[in-house]
């Protein structure tokens, strides 16, 4: 088994968050053999050898294609190995490239790794003999990990519905598998590295994600006059009425001066042409996870949020800058029909562990 760290990323955040945690937990340097130059000093003037490759499981999305490709650009420039693959090009790619990252798999003494929930990800997992796994922030998506992980139960996002389709009872022998493998025991040690108020099973490792690279690589930013919105794709997801979400925008935008939107990657264009019709909102599709964007500024004064990832995420990238984050409560009139019934708590509970953890103040729409 050799040194070799192997992250399995599929978006931008997840890749970001690698990023984060190499920084503070950097991959190991091979000591020079003997009458070989010392690490960093190389006849051709290179640096010493990286052991974090970087697997990107690209989607199918181009907004979130676009912010991976800047993200890879990053990370080669911090002097890690990035390998592109295309597992969702066809029904086949996805066996042809489980074959051919096979090797590294077995070799890896550790599997980084940002959605434990992912199918390409609980059909590697099993393919790997790692004694160490990582698990990296995917959003809030961590915080339902650890719960389902504590209770056993499978991991199944809070959106989905609970009807099994064809698809997912075929890849249930799969998913107990990546389960039994993410479980402290069974010869492995589990950490997770996380910036969310998540409680780790007994037996896995928490180490906190303070976005030190963030706040080191990026910033301070300018700080403008005007208020940032962030937006969500709860109307994309199915979970909030449509309507409902571009009469809550517009009261944002009047009560607090909004001048920018900064859409989520998976907003629809449609959706989008119409906010801004209706608000005149200047529509910002960022090239960078909003941690980033919002740490090279320019940046609002307050910045306004749904309850999501950011509203535990930005007050950590944003020390220090005097940028206030706010969240919008999620109204539970805005739920569609065929929300999940667990949505309304699990929105709830992000906005109350961000107002406690950070101070995050809370408004209506």
């Amino acid at each position: 088994m050799s040194d070799t760290t192997l992250a399995l990323v599929e978006s931008p955040v997840q890749l970001l968050n690698v990023l984060e945690w190499a920084h503070i937990h950097p991959p190991a340097v091979p000591s020079p053999r003997p009458g070989t130059p010392e690490p960093g000093r190389g006849e051709a003037g290179g640096t010493a050898a990286r052991t974090l490759v970087i697997v990107v499981l690209a989607p199918k999305d181009v907004m979130s294609r676009g912010q991976l490709r800047r993200m890879t650009e990053l990370a080669m420039d911090e002097g890690h190995t990035v390998r592109w693959c295309e597992p969702r090009a066809s029904r086949s790619a996805l066996p042809r490239i489980a074959a051919k990252l096979t090797p590294e798999l077995r070799r890896a003494r550790r599997i980084v790794l940002g959605d434990p929930f992912s199918r390409l990800v609980q059909v590697l997992l099993p393919l790997s003999r790692a004694r160490e796994i990582t698990v990296v922030d995917d959003g809030t998506a961590t915080m339902e990990f650890t719960e389902l992980l504590t209770r056993g139960d499978r991991l199944v996002r809070w959106h989905r519905s609970g009807h099994r389709s064809a698809a997912d009872a075929a890849f249930g022998v799969f998913a107990s598998a990546a389960r039994r493998g993410l479980t402290p025991g069974h010869g492995r040690e589990i950490e997770l590295f996380s910036s969310m108020p998540a409680t780790p099973p007994p037996g896995m490792a928490l180490r906190a994600n303070r976005f030190t690279w963030t706040r080191a690589r990026f910033g301070p930013p300018s700080v403008s006059a005007g208020t940032d919105i962030v937006g969500t794709s709860l109307v994309e997801t199915g979970v909030v009425d449509p309507d409902s979400y571009l009469t809550a925008v517009t009261a944002l935008t009047h009560a607090h001066g909004a001048l920018r939107y900064f859409a989520h990657r998976r907003e629809s264009p449609d959706k989008l042409r119409l906010l801004s019709a209706a608000t005149g909102l200047e529509i910002v599709r960022p090239d960078l996870p909003l941690e980033l964007v919002a740490r090279r500024g320019p940046t609002g004064h307050t910045i306004v949020s749904f309850p999501s990832t950011v509203v535990h995420t930005l007050p950590l990238a944003l020390e220090g800058t005097g940028i206030k984050i706010t969240v919008c409560d999620i109204d539970p009139a805005w739920l569609t029909a065929n929300a999940s019934p667990r949505a309304q708590g699990f929105l709830s509970g992000i906005t109350g562990t961000a107002r406690d953890r950070h101070g995050v103040a809370s408004v209506t729409g």
